[in-house]
């Protein structure tokens, strides 16, 4: 079983692409036109996270969320992110660096990690790289006795 996670990110940083590889299915391009939502993750459109007025959905759909994924791809120019906004979502929140192939991955986890990103996930949905590492955060470990 698995930990909810929710996907917030800009439009093309590859939140859908990373839900497919998630899911073990082969990555195909889609736009994402409104909230996916199935049995473990939670796929948003980057617009909700671009403009202001639809940001509110973000923070409702959060809440049915137990990990909150901030999203940048490595290639990106800039971070939506302010610093420091972790402290106001009451749930964990990972950041996870995606297209980690097209470019050096280390400004977008510098841009998570200003965000207060503790864990931060580098992955490429295509190959597969760093998906493990994230399946395995949001597994749900039973507890020894």
């Amino acid at each position: 079983m698995r930990k909810k996670l929710i996907l917030m990110g800009r439009s093309g940083c590859g939140k859908t692409s990373l839900t497919q590889a998630l899911r073990g299915e082969t990555v195909t391009y889609l736009k994402t036109q409104a909230i996916a939502y199935d049995n473990f993750l939670i796929d948003t459109p980057g617009e909700y996270c671009e403009n202001h007025d639809l940001g509110a959905a973000l923070c409702l759909y959060a809440y049915e969320a137990d990990v909150v994924g901030l999203l940048i791809a490595a290639d990106d120019d800039y971070s939506l992110f302010p610093p420091c906004i972790t402290c106001l979502v009451n749930r964990e929140v990972i950041g996870i660096v995606t297209k980690i192939d097209k470019a050096d991955p280390c400004r977008a986890e510098n841009w998570l990690r200003l965000s207060g990103c503790e864990t931060v996930f580098h992955v490429n949905s295509l190959t597969g790289e760093g998906i493990p590492a994230l399946l395995d955060h949001i597994e749900i470990k039973e507890k020894q006795q």
